[in-house]
Parts: structure tokens; sequence; C-alpha cells
């Protein structure tokens, strides 16, 4: 078994992408916003966690053993 050290700054990162995942994809389904404020925001913070995620995964994961 492999064991990952992960500093709490990367477990921060890692969350606050998750978090505006999440934001991102509420924002789309959420209705009281108008429909074009609705889409322009969920879709900029869904591209923001996938973006952001990426490069914490590898730095994360991608790391010597």
């Amino acid at each position: 078994m492999t064991t990952r050290s992960v500093t709490l700054r990367e477990l921060f990162l890692v969350a606050g992408t998750r978090g505006m995942l999440g934001a991102g994809i509420g924002l789309l389904m959420a209705p009281r916003l108008s429909h074009t404020q609705r889409r322009f925001l969920g879709k900029a913070l869904l591209l923001v966690g996938i973006v952001s995620t990426g490069p914490l995964l590898w730095r994360i994961f991608g790391r010597g053993q």
C-alpha cells in the first residue's frame, strides 16, 4: 500500500477547487438568477474547478515514491 503525504495547504486547495466545482454545478441548477447570469457564473466556476484540479492532483499523485 502506498502512503501519500499531503500538506495542509494542498488539502485546502483541493477542498477549494471541489467547492468551486460544486458551486458551479449548483448555479447551473439555481432558479433565482436569470438564465444568462446562471449559465455564465455556473460555467465559469465549473471551468475553474476542473482546470485547477488537474495540476493539484498531478502535484499530489505525480510525486516520486
